[in-house]
């Protein structure tokens, strides 16, 4: 059991932390207010993404729909459109999902308690804590990437991030931290810390507010912080294409709710026997995604019969599509990358 001066002094570095925040904070538009509904889009823009790439993204995001209504009323589509260049589409997916919550469960309100806010879909605890201390003033640590890495160096402490218990005792580590006003800001001076000081490589840690009480600085062992003895599991995926062409059109489909790019738009997986005398090139790229190194071969397929390539088309569902109208699809971003390569030949 922690005694009243550890207490104390935990307090004591919580409050150099807000502080800290009160003249560093980053000046991000989803902080202008305390909107719940731009704490939450930024909070999903930002998970798997930095700020300088997902700040473009937020921006036309919200412009486009700036309030819970409009991202309800909109089509699954429209709102994969407008993540397009995000990745990760599943985010996009959910939030869609959770709009249709807040509508359906909340009267289209926003949820004003954590545990509330929990429940929408593709919210987790963190995102769930960081809308619930900034937006409502709930006592509730943010615990992330940021929190394991500078509370472990602060307290040169070795428990185990890649545990399952590191979300819990990290939790509680930093509830003694953090003090009984304002915890949005001390979650968010963790985040502008983890971010812009405490970083995962070349910490600046001279411009640390709390360099003085953290203890793996002081020993000179920052390195050794946090300590992570799990490693994430990579697997290999090998993926087949054809990418079937008729003059200007192609052919596409959309994906399912399964596996990986759910619901965006890929070509054909596979053609007629006879089609691989049609093949005039193919290309092997190589992509990364979190937990799977890809391998994707594309064969190009050119149809001179129109008659062919209608045929294929509508006996497989596909849908025959320019270049101007596939900009207006979100496909995952090799094969993207891929078509609009062919039409700047």
């Amino acid at each position: 059991m922690k005694t009243n001066k550890q207490n104390a002094d935990f307090l004591h570095i919580g409050k150099k932390l807000t502080k800290w925040y009160d003249t560093n904070a980053r000046q991000l538009p989803w902080r202008e207010n305390r909107n719940p509904y731009n704490i939450w889009i930024s909070e999903i823009v930002l998970q798997q993404t930095q700020v300088k790439q997902g700040l473009g993204h937020y921006l036309r995001f919200i412009e486009r729909f700036p309030t819970v209504k409009e991202l309800h009323q909109a089509s699954e589509d429209e709102v994969l459109l407008y993540w397009k260049g995000l990745g990760y589409y599943s985010r996009a997916i959910n939030l869609h999902k959770a709009s249709h919550q807040i509508v359906a469960e909340f009267n289209g309100a926003f949820p004003n308690h954590y545990n509330d806010i929990l429940k929408l879909k593709g919210i987790g605890k963190y995102t769930a804590a960081a809308i619930a201390s900034i937006c409502f003033e709930e006592k509730i640590p943010a615990v992330d990437g940021n929190f394991y890495r500078v509370l472990s160096r602060i307290f040169a402490d070795d428990f185990d991030i890649s545990g399952s218990k590191a979300f819990q005792y990290f939790s509680d580590l930093a509830l003694r931290m953090m003090p009984d006003k304002k915890p949005g800001e001390f979650n968010q001076a963790i985040m502008d810390i983890g971010s812009e000081i405490c970083r995962p490589k070349n910490p600046l840690c001279l411009f640390c507010p709390v360099n003085e009480d953290c203890i793996a600085f002081q020993t000179g062992r920052i390195a050794e912080f946090p300590v992570k003895t799990k490693k994430t599991k990579v697997s290999d995926l090998s993926l087949k294409y054809f990418f079937v062409k008729h003059k200007n059109q192609f052919l596409i489909k959309q994906r399912g709710n399964d596996f990986i790019w759910k619901k965006l738009y890929e070509f054909p997986t596979s053609v007629p026997e006879k089609w691989n005398d049609y093949i005039i090139n193919s290309k092997i790229i190589s992509h990364k995604l979190t937990h799977k190194n890809l391998s994707i071969e594309i064969n190009v397929v050119e149809i001179d019969s129109e008659k062919e390539f209608e045929t294929f088309e509508k006996e497989n569902n596909f849908l025959s599509v320019g270049k101007t109208e596939a900009d207006e699809k979100s496909f995952p971003k090799p094969l993207q990358t891929f078509y609009e390569s062919l039409f700047q030949n």
